[in-house]
């Protein structure tokens, strides 16, 4: 493809920091906790562990804690975890004993994930900066892959699959909710950034 790869995580991150400053204006996806429970099946059990301020800038697409249980004491890392929904849910669930890494390549979520995670003093959660496609972790270093609606916006997802594959322990779990597509995409609209980031 032609794609300008960097003019096009420029195009998300812009994107993404609006969701995070101003999760209720209204997008070409849906938000929110209530988005959340209503049409991806969040138990609301689990969204009460999270801050509305948090869940509010939420923008899944689906329920990667449906596809199996995270376990006390895992290491878990969350792909695109955004302001970090996803991640306050699994730092919950792995507790004190366990460790949660958020990873996001847009400075507003991470700043925003951040600062809610040191209010709540959940020392088994972190967040940091980072593509995908270069996870900044050790080789087999945690238990458990989640991701939500994240990785059908690289356009390299041979190498993110590499890098998970890499992260993951022996016996690991990946637990990824997506978009997909069944039919062909035109030439053009894969080099198209409107329609990546739409």
């Amino acid at each position: 493809m032609a794609l300008d790869v960097e003019v096009l995580r420029s195009e998300i991150r812009k994107v993404y920091a609006d969701v995070a400053c101003n999760p209720n204006k209204g997008y070409h996806f849906h938000t929110g906790p209530d988005y959340a429970r209503d049409r991806l099946g969040y138990p609301q059990g689990l969204l009460d562990r999270v801050p509305r301020a948090v869940s509010a800038s939420f923008a899944g697409v689906g329920n990667p804690f449906s596809l199996g249980p995270i376990h006390p004491g895992e290491g878990v890392l969350d792909i695109g975890s955004g302001s970090g929904m996803d991640s306050f849910i699994s730092a919950s669930l792995v507790g004190p004993t366990g460790r949660v890494i958020g990873l996001d390549m847009t400075d507003a979520m991470l700043e925003k994930a951040t600062a809610w995670q040191e209010r709540l003093g959940l020392r088994q959660l972190e967040f940091r900066k980072g593509l995908a496609e270069e996870i900044p972790l050790d080789d087999a270093s945690v238990a458990v892959v989640i991701s939500n609606g994240v990785i059908n916006l690289t356009p390299d997802k041979a190498k993110v699959f590499r890098e998970v594959y890499r992260v993951v322990k022996p016996g690991g779990r990946l637990q990824i909710a997506d978009i997909l597509v069944q039919k062909e995409i035109p030439a053009a609209a894969k080099e198209d950034v409107p329609t990546w980031t739409a």
